[in-house]
């Protein structure tokens, strides 16, 4: 495990240690993302998170943080990897029909690729 995967690793527990003076619940979750290039099977990767989430003490905006192990599968592959992932987001009722959200991402990686993160920003319309 290199420096950076340390450091996360501290930062979610000293997180976790404050957590509970927040109001919010802890919650699990395992999420399966696989890859496909047209009809050809690439690999997947499975997060299994620990999270956290809350609202700042109004309905109308509501955070999460979340983060783990993410297990990486290539096809073909004879030795699977796990990194590190996190996630962090937010949703807030712009109206009582429109939601806006937002979320941040990355997972770790070994040797001489770099860091992946990303990011998504949608809306979401009630009818």
């Amino acid at each position: 495990m290199n420096l950076m995967k340390y450091a996360i690793a501290l930062a979610a527990l000293l997180g976790a240690g404050t957590a509970p003076a927040l109001a919010g619940d802890f919650y699990t979750n395992v999420e399966y993302n696989g890859s496909h290039s047209g009809s050809d099977y690439t690999g997947s990767t499975t997060d299994l998170h620990l999270g956290y989430e809350g609202d700042l003490g109004t309905d109308n905006f509501g955070w999460y943080v979340q983060g783990g192990p993410a297990f990486i599968n290539d096809d073909g592959a004879t030795d699977n990897d796990t990194q590190l992932s996190g996630k962090a987001g937010i949703n807030v009722a712009a109206t009582e029909k429109l939601d806006i959200y937002g979320e941040l991402a990355l997972q770790t990686n070994d040797g001489d690729v770099d860091n992946t993160y990303s990011s998504k920003l949608g809306a979401k319309y009630k009818f």
